[in-house]
């Protein structure tokens, strides 16, 4: 098969990332994807940084095996912990995460430079976001906070209503006083938190913009597959995305429908042993 007609794999400790791959499909509809959920061992966002790298390598390597043209890291934690051991194994491949370009995204959001970043606690333990926003704005005021509890109304499907209203609150008020000095980006860097991004749009109101990296993502992936030549070509018929996980495809397809944005059925979720 030719390089470019080649599928592009993507992975997530587990649905999350389907907010991403939603982003990717709308983006780049002629191509092909294979979406790698690693529901066994979620969530990444509580474990090492050693663990979480094994994982993600682990996880790549099934993909690679299936003879994918490129791999998307749709993991905030993953991309903190493993892209640099990802893309030393994977050197053939463009491989992208999406903490570079959410950390452009918000950037180029931000008026003031004030940016808030709420993520897991392992991708705010490292640092990922401070250093990718530091990197681009020497001068930016981040403050990062983890939001675990973000991670389980999302994957219970609970986007909305008062439960999720009262975790919003309790997590945002305190960043986002009525002062002139407040973040004017909210900044989300979780795959799982843009589900709930209407509800925390409500909280916060038009002062802060808050900002969604997967279309950053599908554009940095758009530019890196033009840079190699492996563009879909004109007229290929990109499918149906194929659908792996680690464990659990009933409750994949029925938290994924949320993600996705439209019903999944489980039969149409793979199990896969890695």
């Amino acid at each position: 098969m030719n390089a470019a007609s080649q599928a592009i794999g993507v992975f997530d400790s587990g649905v999350g990332g389907l907010t991403v791959l939603r982003a990717l499909v709308t983006a780049l509809p002629d191509e092909s994807w294979i979406y790698l959920g690693d529901t066994a061992r979620l969530p990444y966002g509580t474990k090492s940084a050693t663990t979480v790298q094994r994982y993600a390598l682990r996880a790549a390597e099934v993909l690679v095996e299936r003879g994918i043209k490129a791999l998307v890291v749709a993991c905030n934690t993953a991309s903190a912990a493993a892209l640099p051991a990802l893309r030393e194994r994977f050197a053939h491949l463009p491989v992208i995460g999406v903490v570079e370009p959410g950390a452009a995204a918000a950037v180029a959001a931000s008026r003031t430079g004030r940016i808030a970043v709420i993520a897991t606690e392992s991708t705010v333990a490292g640092g990922a976001y401070v250093r990718a926003i530091a990197a681009l704005q020497p001068d930016a005021q981040v403050q990062s906070l983890a939001c675990q509890v973000f991670v389980a109304l999302a994957e219970e499907g609970w986007i909305e209503g008062e439960a999720v209203l009262a975790a919003a609150h309790r997590y945002l008020d305190g960043w986002f006083a009525t002062d002139a000095a407040h973040p004017d980006v909210l900044l989300l860097g979780c795959t799982h938190f843009p589900v709930l991004a209407p509800v925390l749009s409500q909280v916060l109101g038009p002062r802060v913009s808050v900002v969604d990296a997967s279309a950053a993502v599908a554009q940095t992936l758009c530019r890196a597959l033009a840079e190699r030549g492996l563009l879909a070509p004109s007229g290929h018929q990109g499918s149906a995305p194929l659908l792996l996980a680690t464990d659990g495809v009933a409750r994949f397809a029925r938290v994924g429908a949320t993600f996705l944005g439209h019903a999944l059925a489980a039969e149409h979720v793979q199990l896969v042993d890695l």
